[in-house]
């Protein structure tokens, strides 16, 4: 059962507890995210100073009207913590990101962040990678049928993501490839085979990056992971 209303507000009270005054934030994607936005738009609309880094345009809209100041990884050289969702957490912290099409832009925020926080409901919780048999690759349009062979030679079975009938867009005009994927034993092994193709720009495996992973539940936040 996806978290509820509640469970969302409360993950996202928590990783407020995490940001410090004058904090360059990653502002994630997704409907967790969402709902940090908000809880954090009303911090900042209470004088609290903070600047985000949006992951999306649909983050950066929200942010706007929320009067979140924003900035970009041209203007700073890191970013304090990034606040976003997944769609898997496996026990040691590794992710699967990009149902919601932001995957690439998540990735970049990911990497430039001191602290990533994740926060989730206990259905994205999985013992490994892949259990939930979706692993999104964006590809550039020109490589899009050859970066699909290549992967359906790698055992996964691509499908391009539409949207209302037409090919989906990213943020960065690429297209992105749903491929069906059994439980994923060696991650690192298999994200390197698939950023090999040329064509590819990212996958929606975030590896290594030891996340505090904040869990919902009717029985309050759970903290997983790095909390100093």
């Amino acid at each position: 059962m996806a978290a509820n209303t509640n469970e969302l507000n409360a993950l996202a009270a928590k990783a407020l507890d995490f940001i410090s005054e004058g904090a360059v934030v990653g502002l994630g994607t997704g409907r967790a995210a969402t709902v940090f936005l908000h809880v954090l738009g009303e911090k900042v609309r209470a004088g609290f100073p903070i600047r985000g880094v949006p992951t999306s345009l649909e983050s950066e809209r929200l942010a706007c009207e929320l009067g979140i100041p924003l900035t970009s990884l041209d203007e700073v050289d890191s970013i304090d913590v990034d606040v976003d969702g997944a769609d898997e957490a496996d026990p040691a912290g590794n992710l699967i990101k990009g149902y919601g099409g932001a995957l690439l832009r998540e990735k970049i925020v990911a990497a430039a962040s001191r602290r990533v926080v994740i926060l989730v409901g206990e259905e994205k919780l999985v013992p490994v990678l892949g259990s939930r048999g979706v692993l999104p690759v964006e590809v550039i349009p020109f490589g899009k049928g050859a970066c699909a062979r290549q992967l359906t030679s790698l055992g996964l079975n691509p499908r391009p993501r539409m949207r209302e009938g037409q090919l989906m867009l990213t943020d960065n005009g690429n297209h992105i490839l749903d491929c069906d994927t059994p439980t994923i034993s060696q991650p690192e092994q298999l994200e390197a085979a698939i950023r090999a193709i040329p064509g590819v720009v990212g996958t929606g495996l975030f590896l290594g990056m030891n996340p505090t992973v904040l869990i919902g539940s009717s029985a309050g936040v759970i903290v997983r992971g790095p909390v100093g």
